[in-house]
């Protein structure tokens, strides 16, 4: 190195050929970095690049495929609970038509038990009337020939004679409680 000193102030020179030694090795430095480690570096960068704009893309993509795999969850989901729905008032109209055909089918029942009960009160009824018909008939007959003391004539005339009787008397009945 070289000092000049004018003017009171020192100027460092350097020696022209560490200059030009210096300019040799870093022009030197410069290629090798250029020619092989600059590309290097570059396709490292690019490798990087590609792996996160990869990763962004992939990514995006699952979030649309998990998207589009929701949304298809919910539509089946609303189709399944529709589906439920639609059982559910079905087995409710099936419960209400079977409870009115059960109820119905009870009626009817009821009323056949009824008029079975009426049809039998009827023939027992009628049953009895001739019952007593006949009883009455006779301790009619019995009381009328213990006052006149004597037998009176035969059962089919006493017979007759007694429902003729017992007809006008219902007869009379029926026409009094219709007058009321």
């Amino acid at each position: 190195m070289i000092h000049a000193a004018e003017g009171g102030t020192a100027i460092l020179f350097p020696i022209w050929q560490e200059i030009l030694v210096g300019a040799i090795a870093f022009g030197l430095l410069c290629f090798v970095l250029m020619k092989f480690v600059f590309p290097m570096m570059e396709k490292t960068f690019e490798a990087r690049v590609d792996a996160i704009e990869g990763g962004i893309e992939r990514a995006e993509r699952a979030q649309e495929e998990a998207n589009q795999t929701l949304e298809e969850y919910r539509r089946k989901l609303a189709t399944a609970q529709e589906e439920a729905a639609a059982i559910r008032d079905e087995a409710r109209a099936d419960a209400v038509a079977a409870k009115e055909e059960i109820l119905v089918s009870a009626r009817e029942e009821a009323n056949r038990v009824i008029a079975a009960g009426h049809a039998q009160i009827e023939a027992s009824r009628q049953q009895l009337v001739r019952e007593l018909r006949s009883e009455v008939g006779n301790l009619a007959v019995d009381l009328a020939g213990k006052i006149i003391g004597q037998r009176l004539a035969g059962d089919a005339d006493t017979t007759a004679t007694v429902d003729q009787f017992l007809s006008q008397i219902a007869d009379d009945t029926a026409e009094t409680s219709g007058a009321r």
